[in-house]
């Protein structure tokens, strides 16, 4: 469910405007298989992202790159290849997804008016350093106020959470402080820490998000949509959700312009979210059978109200194929 980069180099696909082959396969293990260390069939794999509109050659290629990325493990049973999440890559998708789920649930924590800061200092010659703590530290909701200056107000960020992303990033000149904010005086005071995030835009970028699935979600009230269509717009509704724990910071209520549409987000999200699992799971279950009938009946889907995800088994770290059809 997550395209977000976590320690080290290690990095799932980002999502893309279109289909991208490599990141639709995560997101449909992350979805639907999360909880299993069973491999799928390739062929039941390239079925489901022809629903995508993607080709059989594009979806063998993104696999085949995805196991040299080693995002997923591969197994083979006489000529056929079968793709299982990678252990790393399950951790990932469990707790980015947890995160993504809950994302905007919690709005209505008191902030107590101080900000979290990190200040930096970062050679020229190490912008791939500089470039993993600018990403990580906007995950954890921080933006940039001045070059090597980041603010959070709190949020999902904590002093201890920033400390350990410079710390693994490898950064030495650093500092992680809480500050108030001083009433500007004069044309010299400099820039207030809310002024780091383009609020306007973000508001905007909420609301073509209410506009494109709103009308959805009254069509699945009115029973119009069917399972193949329900698979496709699940992911939909996941691809531009999973972007807003990146940027949104989850700023306090009292900054905020009133009328904020986050909540309003939210409640469109889980709606369509949750009201399309059951439908979608048949539909990836009917794909599969296929192929693999014995895997069919495992497939599953998440809801925003079942809490972490957690999986049902360890991961199978040998690569094993699980049950395969007979």
């Amino acid at each position: 469910m997550t395209g977000e980069p976590i320690e080290g180099d290690f990095r799932l696909p980002r999502a893309q405007g279109g289909p991208n082959p490599q990141h639709l396969f995560v997101t449909l293990f992350g979805d639907y298989w999360w909880a299993r260390s069973e491999h799928l069939p390739s062929a039941g794999l390239v079925a489901l992202a022809n629903e995508f509109g993607i080709s059989s050659a594009s979806a063998r290629a993104a696999l085949s790159r995805l196991r040299r990325r080693n995002l997923l493990s591969a197994s083979k049973v006489g000529r056929h290849t079968y793709y299982g999440l990678a252990p790393t890559t399950r951790q990932t998708i469990v707790e980015g997804g947890t995160r993504i789920l809950s994302f905007g649930t919690d709005a209505g924590a008191e902030w107590d008016g101080t900000w979290l800061v990190v200040a930096f200092s970062i050679p020229e010659d190490q912008r791939d350093v500089r470039h993993t703590l600018r990403t990580r530290l906007r995950w954890l909701g921080f933006a940039c106020l001045y070059d090597g200056v980041w603010v959070s107000a709190g949020g999902d960020a904590s002093g201890a959470d920033a400390k350990a992303v410079v710390r693994e990033c490898g950064i030495r000149d650093a500092s992680v402080f809480r500050a108030t904010s001083l009433d500007a005086v004069g044309e010299d005071a400099g820039r207030h820490p809310l002024s780091a995030w383009d609020l306007d835009h973000l508001s905007a970028v909420y609301q073509d998000f209410i506009d494109r699935f709103e009308p959805l979600y009254q069509r699945i009230l009115d029973g119009d949509i069917r399972s193949s269509e329900a698979l496709v717009e699940r992911t939909a509704v996941m691809d531009v959700w999973r972007s807003f724990p990146g940027l949104d910071p989850g700023l306090p209520s009292q900054v905020l312009p009133e009328g904020w549409p986050r909540h309003r987000a939210r409640e469109v999200f889980s709606s369509v979210y949750d009201s399309l699992g059951p439908l979608a799971q048949v539909r990836f279950q009917h794909i599969l059978s296929r192929y693999a009938p014995g895997l069919a009946p495992l497939v599953d889907h998440h809801l925003t109200t079942s809490g972490p995800m957690v999986p049902e088994q360890p991961a199978d770290a040998t690569g094993r194929v699980g049950h395969l059809p007979a």
